[in-house]
This record gives C-alpha cells, structure tokens and sequence, in this order.
C-alpha cells in the first residue's frame, strides 16, 4: 500500500520529542563533569552535578536523551482521537506546546507520532499512563501501555508509528510515558531491527519497606537492583551485555520512605531522575522536584522521600566511548555514515509502508497486544 500514501520528510523534524537537529560528539562524560567527579572523590560526596529538567532530559552516554510525555488527553472521538473543536490554536501535525493540558505532536487525529525513520540507536518506551499503538515497516504491530514497556533496536534502518490511541469516550485519556534513546555502538550499528516487549505483569517489582514501615517500589525494566534482574534486552542492545552495567529503574517512594541504593562499578555514568515529589534526600543532600542529579556510581546511595509520594527515573551504564553523530532521527558516528542513512531512507524507505496509513491506529476493540515481523504473536488482553 505503501505506493499509494505521499511521500513524507520526516528527516529534519521527526523523532519522539526533539525539537532541534542536533549534532554533537559524546565520549563518555564531559572535563566539566570529570572535574566535579574528581572532587567529590575526594571528599567522598556522592553528588556530581544537580540540573534542571525540562521536556527533553540531558543524559550521558550511553544514553542519548530522555523525553518525559504528560498529556492529560481528552475523551476521544468515534476515529479514537480529538474532536475538531479542539483543534483551534493549534500548529497541527508540529503541535509540542501544551493547550489545554495536552500536546498533539504530530499527529493531525489520534495524537503522536506517525511514521517516521530511525536508524543506529535503540528506543525504550515506558508507558505508565494511556496506551500506544505501534506500526512498523517490517509488519509489526502491538498496543501497549499502563506499565508495559517497548524497547526497540532500530539498527540498519526501520519505519515506525507511535500513536496514542484515545480509547475512552465517556471519560478522560491521560498519557505519562518516558522515552528513552539508547545508543548502540558502531559494530552493532547496522543490525537487524528488533522489538521486545516488556509487560508490566512481567517486570520486577521490588517492594521495600524501611524500619518505619514505609514503602518503596523498584520497577527493574533493565539492568540488576541487587540480587533483582531485569527480564534482559534485545540481543544486539549495549544492555545484553552484563559487563556494561546498563540500568533502567523507575523508583516510586511512599512519603518519608528511605530506600539504599546499591553501588555500581567505577567508570560507570549514573543518574537520577526526580520528577514527582517536593523534596528528595540523596545520601543527605535535599534536591528539589524536577532535577537531575549525576552521582558518583561507586558509592551506596540513601534516598529518603519529602512529603508526599516521590519518583524517580534512574538511568546507568558503561560510557561507549564513541563519536556520535546525530541528525534527527538518524545516530551514527560520522557525516558520511548520517549521509549513507539519508541516502539508503530515500532509496529503500527501510522497507516500505505496509500499512493503509501513517498514523496506524489498531480496532478500538483489541487489548494489548504484540504481533512481531516474524509472525509471531503475545496477546494480553486489556
């Protein structure tokens, strides 16, 4: 079908959450932060930088970045999306302003993100709110969200569509979901694409309670918490190898709970996301809500939640020590391999659009569910 829809320039603006064509080299951690690093060494204080956060969330390679969707989405239409009268005011098909306490991105019915190409790096979604349909170039598909997570190798080029599917009619559609860019090192650049599903009944959840009584969940969506392992990442991912240390855990702190961090390896880049809360305490050092917090990963943290409920995003891994070379939806590690991408996207579609349209939604009527480029099948219902 593919044949049949108009050809689409995706390239200098699409990609979920950025706002700008970047290109930036990464080797690992920048002098300004190695320097804080050697003077908290030694004075053994666990904290190396404390930044605002904003849509777009600065991380360290590994990472790429880290964007924080909140959308509090009306009830949706027969067409599961927004009615027209809503629409007014709005940049459609580039809407990233929030009106009316939700954002249409690029999406011009059913809000998010139609199909676009993304080629050299991994994607990790973390729905905790409302659901998304995916699409791809290779014929997969799936509706996830609600704790569910979709983490997606990219690797020599693939097509896909992240709609946010606003199945309630009779009431409101919040979406909350991060979406985290995992960076692949050039030898893997080129894999096959690959998706894995990681379902919110399946993640580990740690349940810690504190002397007093108080609780702390751990979601472990990647990496080891202690003696706690994640179910494991794609195969060709930075994450599979357990010698890299990537880590990916979402902490949900009950008001006044205190919870130990364990330490990770020297050379590692951990940090930490505080995006829900008043006040955090991090091994004694009061952080306010919306800051990201680099520590030394070699030291045992004590986090101790302020008032009310606190949460906590945490990303850590082995620095791939490469240059990186971004431009919009495409990472590589030279001009000439982002130009070879622009060249392939244009000469292949990385495979074509098999689907009637770019902004695939799924029959309201389904529930979760993942129907991968082999044919085969996971159906989790509602």
């Amino acid at each position: 079908m593919s044949e049949k829809l108009p050809r689409r320039n995706f390239l200098t603006k699409l990609s979920i959450g950025i706002g700008a064509i970047l290109s930036a080299p990464i080797d690992g951690v920048s002098e300004s932060i190695k320097k804080s690093y050697q003077k908290t060494m030694e004075k053994n204080i666990p904290i190396i930088s404390v930044k605002p956060m904003g849509f777009q969330w600065e991380t360290a390679d590994p990472f790429l970045f880290c964007v924080h969707h909140e959308d509090q989405f009306p009830r949706g239409n027969d067409a599961m999306g927004i009615d027209k009268s809503a629409m007014a005011g709005r940049s459609m098909g580039d809407d990233f302003i929030i009106k009316d306490g939700f954002r249409m991105y690029h999406g011009k019915v059913v809000p998010g993100f139609p199909g676009h190409p993304h080629r050299g790096f991994e994607t990790i979604t973390v729905v905790r709110k409302g659901l998304v349909d995916h699409a791809d170039s290779l014929g997969a598909a799936g509706r996830y969200g609600n704790g569910d997570v979709q983490w997606m190798t990219a690797g020599k080029g693939v097509q896909h569509s992240e709609m946010f599917p606003l199945l309630n009619k009779d009431k409101e559609n919040p979406l909350e979901l991060f979406q985290i860019w995992l960076n692949l090192p050039a030898k893997s650049k080129m894999v096959a694409p690959h998706f894995k599903m990681l379902w919110g009944e399946d993640i580990p959840k740690i349940v810690h309670k504190d002397s007093a009584g108080r609780k702390t969940i751990v979601e472990v969506m990647a990496g080891n918490f202690g003696k706690h392992k994640a179910i494991g990442a794609p195969p060709d991912s930075w994450a599979s190898d357990p010698k890299h240390e990537v880590a990916v855990w979402n902490i949900l702190m009950a008001e006044g709970a205190e919870i130990k961090i364990p330490a990770a390896s020297k050379g590692i880049n951990r940090t930490l996301y505080f995006y829900e809360g008043e006040t955090l305490s991090i091994s004694g050092e009061k952080i306010t809500r919306y800051q990201a917090v680099s520590v030394q990963p070699d030291i045992e943290l004590t986090l101790k939640g302020g008032k009310g409920e606190s949460s906590i995003l945490v990303l850590q891994g082995k620095p791939i020590g490469e240059h990186v070379i971004q431009y919009g939806p495409f990472v590589m590690n030279t001009k000439e391999e982002i130009n070879q991408a622009f060249e392939d996207y244009h000469r292949t579609q990385f495979g074509g659009w098999p689907w009637s349209k770019y902004d695939q939604v799924h029959p309201r009527s389904k529930g979760r569910f993942a129907k991968h480029a082999d044919g085969r099948e996971e159906v989790k219902g509602a």
